[in-house]
Protein backbone atom coordinates (compact mmCIF):
# COMPACT_ATOMS: atom_id res chain seq x y z
CA UNK A 1 0.00 0.00 0.00
CA UNK A 2 1.17 3.54 -1.07
CA UNK A 3 1.64 6.07 1.22
CA UNK A 4 -0.87 7.94 -0.08
CA UNK A 5 -3.66 5.78 0.92
CA UNK A 6 -2.41 4.67 3.91
CA UNK A 7 -5.14 5.02 6.79
CA UNK A 8 -4.62 7.77 9.11
CA UNK A 9 -5.51 7.37 13.24
CA UNK A 10 -6.86 9.89 15.04
CA UNK A 11 -4.57 12.60 16.23
CA UNK A 12 -2.10 11.30 13.47
CA UNK A 13 -0.67 13.83 10.78
CA UNK A 14 -1.85 13.31 7.23
CA UNK A 15 0.93 13.44 5.09
CA UNK A 16 1.10 17.85 4.58
CA UNK A 17 -1.17 18.78 7.19
CA UNK A 18 -2.27 19.28 10.75
CA UNK A 19 -3.48 16.28 13.40
CA UNK A 20 -7.25 15.26 12.78
CA UNK A 21 -7.30 16.12 16.82
CA UNK A 22 -6.16 19.75 16.45
CA UNK A 23 -7.92 20.25 13.20
CA UNK A 24 -11.39 19.12 14.69
CA UNK A 25 -10.72 21.47 17.60
CA UNK A 26 -10.02 24.44 15.32
CA UNK A 27 -13.34 23.75 13.89
CA UNK A 28 -14.84 23.93 17.39
CA UNK A 29 -13.43 27.08 18.12
CA UNK A 30 -14.44 28.65 15.28
CA UNK A 31 -17.63 27.57 15.40
CA UNK A 32 -17.50 28.62 18.98
CA UNK A 33 -16.53 32.04 18.42
CA UNK A 34 -18.39 32.50 15.02
CA UNK A 35 -21.82 31.44 17.49
CA UNK A 36 -20.40 33.69 20.21
CA UNK A 37 -20.26 37.06 17.70
CA UNK A 38 -23.77 36.44 16.64
CA UNK A 39 -25.49 36.59 19.73
CA UNK A 40 -23.05 39.49 20.83
CA UNK A 41 -24.11 41.22 17.68
CA UNK A 42 -27.64 40.44 17.03
CA UNK A 43 -30.38 42.49 18.58
CA UNK A 44 -32.48 40.51 20.68
CA UNK A 45 -36.16 42.52 21.75
CA UNK A 46 -36.92 42.76 25.50
CA UNK A 47 -33.98 40.67 26.31
CA UNK A 48 -31.75 43.83 27.74
CA UNK A 49 -33.79 44.58 31.08
CA UNK A 50 -34.41 40.84 31.73
CA UNK A 51 -31.18 38.64 30.82
CA UNK A 52 -28.52 40.49 33.07
CA UNK A 53 -30.53 40.56 35.83
CA UNK A 54 -31.65 37.47 35.58
CA UNK A 55 -27.68 36.24 35.16
CA UNK A 56 -27.11 37.61 38.12
CA UNK A 57 -29.84 36.42 40.37
CA UNK A 58 -28.93 33.31 39.81
CA UNK A 59 -25.33 34.02 41.42
CA UNK A 60 -24.37 31.44 44.27
CA UNK A 61 -28.06 29.93 43.53
CA UNK A 62 -29.90 32.44 45.10
CA UNK A 63 -32.36 32.17 42.50
CA UNK A 64 -32.81 28.19 42.57
CA UNK A 65 -32.97 28.23 46.40
CA UNK A 66 -35.73 30.64 46.27
CA UNK A 67 -37.13 29.03 43.71
CA UNK A 68 -37.43 25.94 45.96
CA UNK A 69 -39.02 27.77 48.88
CA UNK A 70 -41.58 29.27 46.38
CA UNK A 71 -42.47 25.57 44.75
CA UNK A 72 -42.51 23.77 48.29
CA UNK A 73 -45.08 26.85 49.68
CA UNK A 74 -47.13 26.95 46.52
CA UNK A 75 -47.43 23.06 45.79
CA UNK A 76 -48.55 22.53 49.44
CA UNK A 77 -48.37 18.70 48.85
CA UNK A 78 -45.35 16.42 48.83
CA UNK A 79 -44.79 16.26 45.84
CA UNK A 80 -44.02 19.78 45.36
CA UNK A 81 -41.93 19.24 48.87
CA UNK A 82 -39.64 16.22 47.00
CA UNK A 83 -39.30 18.18 43.97
CA UNK A 84 -37.87 21.07 45.59
CA UNK A 85 -35.56 19.09 47.61
CA UNK A 86 -34.22 17.54 44.61
CA UNK A 87 -33.47 19.94 42.83
CA UNK A 88 -31.58 21.53 45.27
CA UNK A 89 -29.82 18.43 45.79
CA UNK A 90 -28.81 17.97 42.39
CA UNK A 91 -28.01 22.01 42.31
CA UNK A 92 -25.23 21.18 44.88
CA UNK A 93 -23.95 18.47 43.21
CA UNK A 94 -23.41 20.10 39.98
CA UNK A 95 -21.70 23.20 42.01
CA UNK A 96 -19.48 20.63 43.32
CA UNK A 97 -17.98 18.93 40.47
CA UNK A 98 -17.81 22.03 38.32
CA UNK A 99 -16.07 23.98 41.17
CA UNK A 100 -13.77 21.23 42.05
CA UNK A 101 -12.75 19.39 38.73
CA UNK A 102 -14.23 21.07 36.06
CA UNK A 103 -12.74 24.86 36.56
CA UNK A 104 -9.55 23.11 37.48
CA UNK A 105 -9.47 20.81 34.30
CA UNK A 106 -9.68 23.48 31.52
CA UNK A 107 -8.41 26.98 31.79
CA UNK A 108 -10.05 28.55 29.28
CA UNK A 109 -9.96 32.22 29.00
CA UNK A 110 -13.40 34.40 29.24
CA UNK A 111 -14.27 35.55 26.05
CA UNK A 112 -13.07 39.08 24.68
CA UNK A 113 -15.97 41.95 25.08
CA UNK A 114 -15.37 43.94 22.17
CA UNK A 115 -18.51 42.75 20.19
CA UNK A 116 -20.53 42.88 23.39
CA UNK A 117 -22.25 45.94 24.02
CA UNK A 118 -21.96 47.91 26.84
CA UNK A 119 -25.32 47.81 28.35
CA UNK A 120 -25.49 43.98 28.41
CA UNK A 121 -22.53 43.62 29.99
CA UNK A 122 -22.27 42.40 34.04
CA UNK A 123 -21.04 45.28 36.37
CA UNK A 124 -18.60 42.53 38.07
CA UNK A 125 -17.19 40.22 35.65
CA UNK A 126 -16.12 37.07 37.09
CA UNK A 127 -12.80 36.32 37.68
CA UNK A 128 -12.48 32.10 37.26
CA UNK A 129 -12.09 30.36 34.31
CA UNK A 130 -14.66 29.59 31.25
CA UNK A 131 -15.29 26.00 31.41
CA UNK A 132 -17.44 24.94 31.89
CA UNK A 133 -20.15 27.45 32.82
CA UNK A 134 -20.99 27.07 36.75
CA UNK A 135 -24.97 29.12 36.51
CA UNK A 136 -25.57 26.35 33.51
CA UNK A 137 -25.05 23.41 35.20
CA UNK A 138 -26.58 25.05 38.22
CA UNK A 139 -29.83 25.75 36.34
CA UNK A 140 -30.17 22.36 34.66
CA UNK A 141 -29.15 20.90 37.52
CA UNK A 142 -31.73 22.27 39.61
CA UNK A 143 -34.73 21.95 36.61
CA UNK A 144 -33.70 18.49 36.22
CA UNK A 145 -33.53 17.24 39.31
CA UNK A 146 -37.05 19.33 39.75
CA UNK A 147 -38.68 17.76 36.51
CA UNK A 148 -37.71 14.01 37.75
CA UNK A 149 -40.36 14.49 40.81
CA UNK A 150 -42.36 16.47 39.34
CA UNK A 151 -43.24 17.30 35.11
CA UNK A 152 -45.98 20.21 36.19
CA UNK A 153 -43.39 22.31 38.60
CA UNK A 154 -40.39 20.97 36.17
CA UNK A 155 -42.11 23.00 32.72
CA UNK A 156 -42.40 25.70 34.70
CA UNK A 157 -38.61 26.27 35.75
CA UNK A 158 -37.77 24.86 32.46
CA UNK A 159 -37.72 28.18 30.61
CA UNK A 160 -36.32 30.29 33.27
CA UNK A 161 -33.20 27.60 33.46
CA UNK A 162 -32.68 28.16 29.51
CA UNK A 163 -32.83 31.48 29.82
CA UNK A 164 -30.14 31.70 32.44
CA UNK A 165 -27.69 29.52 30.56
CA UNK A 166 -28.35 31.55 27.35
CA UNK A 167 -27.82 34.79 29.09
CA UNK A 168 -24.06 33.94 29.85
CA UNK A 169 -23.74 33.85 26.42
CA UNK A 170 -25.70 36.76 25.59
CA UNK A 171 -23.87 38.91 28.48
CA UNK A 172 -20.31 37.54 26.99
CA UNK A 173 -19.25 35.48 30.21
CA UNK A 174 -19.07 32.26 28.43
CA UNK A 175 -18.69 30.33 25.26
CA UNK A 176 -21.54 28.63 23.72
CA UNK A 177 -19.79 25.42 24.38
CA UNK A 178 -19.00 26.38 28.14
CA UNK A 179 -23.12 26.91 28.15
CA UNK A 180 -23.64 23.23 26.41
CA UNK A 181 -21.18 21.21 28.69
CA UNK A 182 -21.75 22.83 31.84
CA UNK A 183 -25.71 22.10 31.10
CA UNK A 184 -24.79 18.86 30.32
CA UNK A 185 -22.74 18.31 33.60
CA UNK A 186 -26.26 19.62 35.87
CA UNK A 187 -27.98 16.88 33.60
CA UNK A 188 -26.01 14.27 34.99
CA UNK A 189 -25.27 15.25 38.46
CA UNK A 190 -29.35 15.63 38.74
CA UNK A 191 -29.71 11.67 37.59
CA UNK A 192 -26.41 11.06 39.48
CA UNK A 193 -28.82 11.84 42.47
CA UNK A 194 -31.46 9.77 41.29
CA UNK A 195 -29.36 7.02 41.25
CA UNK A 196 -28.41 7.57 44.94
CA UNK A 197 -31.96 8.66 46.15
CA UNK A 198 -34.51 7.26 43.81
CA UNK A 199 -37.67 9.19 42.91
CA UNK A 200 -41.15 8.46 44.23
CA UNK A 201 -41.95 7.17 41.03
CA UNK A 202 -39.22 4.39 40.75
CA UNK A 203 -40.26 3.04 44.21
CA UNK A 204 -42.46 -0.22 43.80
CA UNK A 205 -45.62 0.92 44.95
CA UNK A 206 -47.29 -1.31 47.92
CA UNK A 207 -48.40 -4.55 47.79
CA UNK A 208 -52.18 -4.82 48.44
CA UNK A 209 -55.16 -6.70 47.01
CA UNK A 210 -57.94 -5.08 44.84
CA UNK A 211 -61.66 -4.53 46.88
CA UNK A 212 -64.61 -3.96 45.48
CA UNK A 213 -65.77 -0.06 46.27
CA UNK A 214 -69.19 1.76 44.80
CA UNK A 215 -68.11 3.93 42.01
CA UNK A 216 -69.17 7.50 43.38
CA UNK A 217 -68.82 9.57 40.03
CA UNK A 218 -68.47 13.67 41.75
CA UNK A 219 -68.63 12.17 45.16
CA UNK A 220 -72.25 11.31 45.29
CA UNK A 221 -72.88 9.21 48.22
CA UNK A 222 -69.72 10.80 49.86
CA UNK A 223 -69.66 12.23 52.83
CA UNK A 224 -66.15 14.30 54.12
CA UNK A 225 -65.00 14.39 57.88
CA UNK A 226 -62.54 17.80 58.18
CA UNK A 227 -60.70 17.96 61.15
CA UNK A 228 -60.97 22.00 61.95
CA UNK A 229 -57.96 21.66 63.75
CA UNK A 230 -55.60 19.35 61.58
CA UNK A 231 -53.98 22.22 59.63
CA UNK A 232 -56.54 20.76 56.59
CA UNK A 233 -59.41 23.10 56.66
CA UNK A 234 -58.39 25.08 54.04
CA UNK A 235 -58.21 22.09 51.57
CA UNK A 236 -62.10 21.75 51.94
CA UNK A 237 -62.92 23.97 49.88
CA UNK A 238 -60.90 22.15 47.13
CA UNK A 239 -62.18 18.71 48.32
CA UNK A 240 -66.16 20.17 47.60
CA UNK A 241 -65.09 22.01 44.40
CA UNK A 242 -63.84 18.44 42.71
CA UNK A 243 -66.49 16.14 44.39
CA UNK A 244 -69.31 18.80 44.21
CA UNK A 245 -72.19 16.13 44.86
CA UNK A 246 -70.65 15.07 48.47
CA UNK A 247 -71.41 16.36 51.62
CA UNK A 248 -68.11 18.22 53.52
CA UNK A 249 -68.72 18.16 57.42
CA UNK A 250 -65.67 20.65 59.19
CA UNK A 251 -66.14 19.74 62.65
CA UNK A 252 -63.81 20.31 65.70
CA UNK A 253 -61.78 17.66 67.41
CA UNK A 254 -63.48 16.68 70.40
CA UNK A 255 -66.65 16.25 67.75
CA UNK A 256 -64.28 13.99 65.24
CA UNK A 257 -65.75 10.70 66.49
CA UNK A 258 -69.62 11.46 66.64
CA UNK A 259 -69.51 12.98 63.30
CA UNK A 260 -67.44 10.02 61.64
CA UNK A 261 -70.01 7.96 63.13
CA UNK A 262 -72.84 10.09 61.47
CA UNK A 263 -71.18 9.75 58.13
CA UNK A 264 -70.54 5.95 57.95
CA UNK A 265 -74.22 5.36 58.49
CA UNK A 266 -75.49 7.85 56.47
CA UNK A 267 -73.26 7.55 53.14
CA UNK A 268 -72.23 5.10 50.92
CA UNK A 269 -68.62 5.85 51.98
CA UNK A 270 -66.73 7.76 54.55
CA UNK A 271 -63.99 10.71 53.44
CA UNK A 272 -61.32 11.95 55.79
CA UNK A 273 -59.64 14.99 55.36
CA UNK A 274 -56.44 15.64 57.66
CA UNK A 275 -53.28 14.09 58.82
CA UNK A 276 -52.32 10.49 59.79
CA UNK A 277 -54.18 11.21 63.64
CA UNK A 278 -57.49 12.08 61.95
CA UNK A 279 -56.93 9.52 59.61
CA UNK A 280 -56.37 7.12 62.29
CA UNK A 281 -59.43 7.80 63.86
CA UNK A 282 -61.84 7.14 60.66
CA UNK A 283 -59.93 4.09 59.86
CA UNK A 284 -61.52 1.98 63.29
CA UNK A 285 -64.60 3.61 62.03
CA UNK A 286 -64.62 3.05 58.83
CA UNK A 287 -63.25 -0.71 59.56
CA UNK A 288 -66.16 -1.31 62.55
CA UNK A 289 -68.80 -0.26 60.26
CA UNK A 290 -67.43 -2.06 57.15
CA UNK A 291 -67.75 0.97 54.49
CA UNK A 292 -64.89 1.97 52.27
CA UNK A 293 -62.56 4.82 53.64
CA UNK A 294 -61.59 8.16 50.82
CA UNK A 295 -58.30 9.18 52.54
CA UNK A 296 -57.69 13.27 51.45
CA UNK A 297 -53.78 13.86 52.79
CA UNK A 298 -54.41 17.64 54.75
CA UNK A 299 -52.74 17.41 57.60
CA UNK A 300 -49.25 18.13 59.65
CA UNK A 301 -48.15 13.98 58.43
CA UNK A 302 -49.65 11.95 55.82
CA UNK A 303 -48.20 8.66 55.49
CA UNK A 304 -50.75 6.69 55.03
CA UNK A 305 -52.04 8.69 52.36
CA UNK A 306 -48.40 8.37 51.04
CA UNK A 307 -47.39 5.15 51.38
CA UNK A 308 -50.25 4.19 49.68
CA UNK A 309 -49.40 6.11 46.69
CA UNK A 310 -52.14 8.92 47.22
CA UNK A 311 -50.51 12.87 47.15
CA UNK A 312 -53.24 15.18 45.96
CA UNK A 313 -57.01 15.55 46.16
CA UNK A 314 -57.22 14.77 42.62
CA UNK A 315 -55.42 11.39 43.30
CA UNK A 316 -58.69 9.85 45.54
CA UNK A 317 -61.17 11.87 43.61
CA UNK A 318 -59.89 9.36 39.94
CA UNK A 319 -60.20 6.48 42.76
CA UNK A 320 -64.04 7.51 43.82
CA UNK A 321 -64.74 8.02 40.18
CA UNK A 322 -64.20 4.19 38.87
CA UNK A 323 -64.61 2.41 41.93
CA UNK A 324 -61.09 1.47 42.82
CA UNK A 325 -59.92 0.46 45.76
CA UNK A 326 -57.57 -1.96 47.83
CA UNK A 327 -57.81 -3.73 51.45
CA UNK A 328 -54.84 -3.15 53.63
CA UNK A 329 -53.86 -4.27 57.32
CA UNK A 330 -54.43 -2.53 60.51
CA UNK A 331 -52.35 -2.63 63.31
CA UNK A 332 -53.97 -3.31 66.79
CA UNK A 333 -52.90 -2.91 70.90
CA UNK A 334 -55.09 -4.13 73.26
CA UNK A 335 -56.06 -2.75 75.76
CA UNK A 336 -56.93 0.30 73.46
CA UNK A 337 -56.55 4.34 74.30
CA UNK A 338 -56.52 4.91 77.88
CA UNK A 339 -57.16 1.52 78.86
CA UNK A 340 -60.33 1.09 77.68
CA UNK A 341 -61.18 -2.38 76.71
CA UNK A 342 -62.23 -1.49 72.57
CA UNK A 343 -59.02 -2.28 71.13
CA UNK A 344 -56.44 0.94 69.75
CA UNK A 345 -55.57 0.78 66.17
CA UNK A 346 -52.86 2.30 64.64
CA UNK A 347 -51.88 2.74 60.31
CA UNK A 348 -48.33 3.72 60.21
CA UNK A 349 -46.37 3.43 63.81
CA UNK A 350 -47.13 2.42 67.59
CA UNK A 351 -44.58 3.47 70.10
CA UNK A 352 -43.41 3.38 73.54
CA UNK A 353 -40.19 5.15 75.25
CA UNK A 354 -39.06 8.95 74.32
CA UNK A 355 -40.81 9.10 71.28
CA UNK A 356 -44.20 9.76 73.37
CA UNK A 357 -42.96 12.35 75.63
CA UNK A 358 -41.23 13.79 72.45
CA UNK A 359 -44.92 14.39 70.46
CA UNK A 360 -46.25 15.46 73.86
CA UNK A 361 -43.44 18.04 73.82
CA UNK A 362 -43.71 18.92 70.33
CA UNK A 363 -47.82 19.64 70.15
CA UNK A 364 -47.66 21.86 73.32
CA UNK A 365 -44.83 24.01 71.43
CA UNK A 366 -45.56 23.85 68.14
CA UNK A 367 -48.43 26.68 67.98
CA UNK A 368 -45.79 28.93 69.56
CA UNK A 369 -42.41 28.52 68.20
CA UNK A 370 -43.57 26.20 64.75
CA UNK A 371 -43.24 22.74 64.29
CA UNK A 372 -39.54 22.42 63.25
CA UNK A 373 -38.08 24.92 66.73
CA UNK A 374 -40.84 22.62 68.60
CA UNK A 375 -39.35 19.32 67.61
CA UNK A 376 -35.76 20.25 68.70
CA UNK A 377 -36.67 22.01 71.61
CA UNK A 378 -38.92 18.67 72.46
CA UNK A 379 -35.66 16.51 71.66
CA UNK A 380 -33.36 18.44 73.83
CA UNK A 381 -35.68 19.08 77.25
CA UNK A 382 -37.44 15.03 77.15
CA UNK A 383 -33.56 13.65 75.97
CA UNK A 384 -31.39 15.51 78.96
CA UNK A 385 -31.28 13.50 81.97
CA UNK A 386 -33.77 11.17 80.88
CA UNK A 387 -33.57 7.43 82.09
CA UNK A 388 -34.81 4.19 79.98
CA UNK A 389 -38.21 2.47 80.10
CA UNK A 390 -38.23 -0.53 82.00
CA UNK A 391 -40.63 -2.92 80.16
CA UNK A 392 -41.32 -6.93 79.83
CA UNK A 393 -41.10 -7.86 76.52
CA UNK A 394 -42.37 -11.19 74.56
CA UNK A 395 -41.15 -12.31 78.52
CA UNK A 396 -37.62 -10.84 79.02
CA UNK A 397 -37.72 -7.44 81.02
CA UNK A 398 -35.27 -5.39 79.92
CA UNK A 399 -34.65 -1.36 79.35
CA UNK A 400 -34.90 0.44 76.40
CA UNK A 401 -35.02 3.83 75.00
CA UNK A 402 -37.75 3.71 72.14
CA UNK A 403 -39.77 0.55 71.07
CA UNK A 404 -41.47 1.01 68.14
CA UNK A 405 -43.58 -1.23 66.07
CA UNK A 406 -44.91 -0.66 62.18
CA UNK A 407 -47.72 -1.90 60.36
CA UNK A 408 -45.95 -3.48 57.52
CA UNK A 409 -42.51 -3.80 57.29
CA UNK A 410 -40.89 -0.45 56.72
CA UNK A 411 -37.76 0.51 54.40
CA UNK A 412 -35.33 2.54 56.22
CA UNK A 413 -32.53 1.64 58.43
CA UNK A 414 -31.86 2.48 61.98
CA UNK A 415 -35.65 2.77 64.87
CA UNK A 416 -37.16 5.37 62.63
CA UNK A 417 -39.60 3.68 59.16
CA UNK A 418 -38.73 5.02 55.61
CA UNK A 419 -41.37 3.18 52.77
CA UNK A 420 -43.70 0.74 53.35
CA UNK A 421 -43.97 -1.64 50.20
CA UNK A 422 -46.41 -4.08 51.41
CA UNK A 423 -49.37 -3.35 53.44
CA UNK A 424 -51.28 -6.45 53.72
CA UNK A 425 -47.92 -8.94 55.12
CA UNK A 426 -49.63 -9.65 58.63
CA UNK A 427 -46.59 -8.36 60.09
CA UNK A 428 -45.39 -6.12 62.76
CA UNK A 429 -41.86 -4.07 62.08
CA UNK A 430 -40.82 -4.31 65.53
CA UNK A 431 -37.80 -2.30 66.63
CA UNK A 432 -35.58 -1.57 70.03
CA UNK A 433 -33.13 0.53 71.10
CA UNK A 434 -31.51 -0.92 74.09
CA UNK A 435 -31.05 0.44 77.69
CA UNK A 436 -27.90 2.39 78.35
CA UNK A 437 -26.47 5.75 79.04
CA UNK A 438 -27.49 9.23 77.05
CA UNK A 439 -30.16 8.62 74.81
CA UNK A 440 -28.91 11.73 73.00
CA UNK A 441 -26.17 9.39 71.31
CA UNK A 442 -27.97 5.87 71.44
CA UNK A 443 -30.57 7.04 69.42
CA UNK A 444 -28.38 8.21 66.16
CA UNK A 445 -26.19 5.28 66.86
CA UNK A 446 -28.99 2.62 66.41
CA UNK A 447 -29.86 4.91 63.14
CA UNK A 448 -26.72 4.11 61.69
CA UNK A 449 -26.27 0.48 62.54
CA UNK A 450 -29.53 -0.38 60.76
CA UNK A 451 -31.39 -3.08 60.16
CA UNK A 452 -28.77 -5.53 62.21
CA UNK A 453 -30.60 -8.44 64.18
CA UNK A 454 -28.01 -8.22 66.69
CA UNK A 455 -26.18 -5.16 67.77
CA UNK A 456 -25.28 -3.47 71.21
CA UNK A 457 -27.70 -0.44 70.25
CA UNK A 458 -30.27 -1.88 68.07
CA UNK A 459 -32.82 -4.90 67.62
CA UNK A 460 -35.25 -5.43 64.78
CA UNK A 461 -37.58 -8.42 64.14
CA UNK A 462 -40.56 -9.21 62.12
CA UNK A 463 -43.54 -10.12 64.30
CA UNK A 464 -46.96 -11.06 64.02
CA UNK A 465 -47.97 -10.59 68.24
CA UNK A 466 -45.72 -8.82 70.25
CA UNK A 467 -46.59 -9.17 74.14
CA UNK A 468 -45.28 -6.08 76.12
CA UNK A 469 -45.24 -6.36 80.00
CA UNK A 470 -44.17 -4.54 83.51
CA UNK A 471 -45.43 -0.79 82.25
CA UNK A 472 -45.02 1.80 85.52
CA UNK A 473 -48.03 4.09 86.30
CA UNK A 474 -47.63 7.62 84.07
CA UNK A 475 -45.77 5.66 80.98
CA UNK A 476 -46.92 7.00 77.84
CA UNK A 477 -47.16 5.25 74.75
CA UNK A 478 -47.66 6.67 70.78
CA UNK A 479 -50.15 5.67 68.16
CA UNK A 480 -49.92 7.79 64.42
CA UNK A 481 -49.00 11.23 66.09
CA UNK A 482 -51.35 10.53 69.13
CA UNK A 483 -50.53 10.13 72.59
CA UNK A 484 -52.02 8.29 75.91
CA UNK A 485 -51.80 6.42 78.77
CA UNK A 486 -50.39 3.16 78.54
CA UNK A 487 -51.85 0.02 80.61
CA UNK A 488 -49.66 -2.13 82.44
CA UNK A 489 -49.61 -4.65 79.65
CA UNK A 490 -50.33 -4.64 76.01
CA UNK A 491 -50.94 -6.99 73.06
CA UNK A 492 -50.00 -5.88 69.86
CA UNK A 493 -51.19 -7.90 66.72
CA UNK A 494 -52.74 -7.36 63.38
CA UNK A 495 -56.22 -7.34 61.79
CA UNK A 496 -55.55 -8.72 58.16
CA UNK A 497 -57.18 -6.59 55.83
CA UNK A 498 -59.33 -5.13 57.72
CA UNK A 499 -59.72 -1.95 55.67
CA UNK A 500 -60.93 -1.07 52.25
CA UNK A 501 -59.54 2.23 51.10
CA UNK A 502 -60.15 4.03 47.50
CA UNK A 503 -56.74 4.03 45.44
CA UNK A 504 -56.18 4.92 41.67
CA UNK A 505 -55.87 1.76 39.48
CA UNK A 506 -52.90 3.49 37.88
CA UNK A 507 -50.93 3.34 41.11
CA UNK A 508 -51.22 -0.37 41.22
Amino acid sequence: MSDAHAPHLPGTRPAGGQPLRGRITALLGRWDRKVFHTVATREWPGAEPVLPRLSRSANHGLLWFGAAAGIAALGRDARSRRAAVRGVASLAVASAVINTVGKRSVRRARPLLDAVPVIRQLKRQPFTTSFPSGHSASAAAFATGVALESKGWGAVVAPVAASVAFSRVYTGVHFPSDVLVGAALGVGAAFAVRGVVPTRSQLPTPGTPHADAPELPDGEGLIVVVNRESGSAGTAPVVQEALPRAEVVVCAPDELRTELEKAAGRGRALGILGGDGTVNRAAAVAAARGVPLAVFPGGTLNHFAYDLGIESVEDTCRALAAGDAVRVDLGRFTPGPDGSEEPGHFLNTFSLGVYPDLVRVRERWSPRIGGWPAGVLAAVLVLRGRRPLEAEVQGRRRPMWLLFAGNGVYKGVGPTPGHRQNLVDGLLDVRVVHGGRAPGWRLPAAALVGKLHRSPVHATRHLRRLHIGGLAPGTLLAYDGEVAPAPPELVLDKVPEALTVYRPQDLL
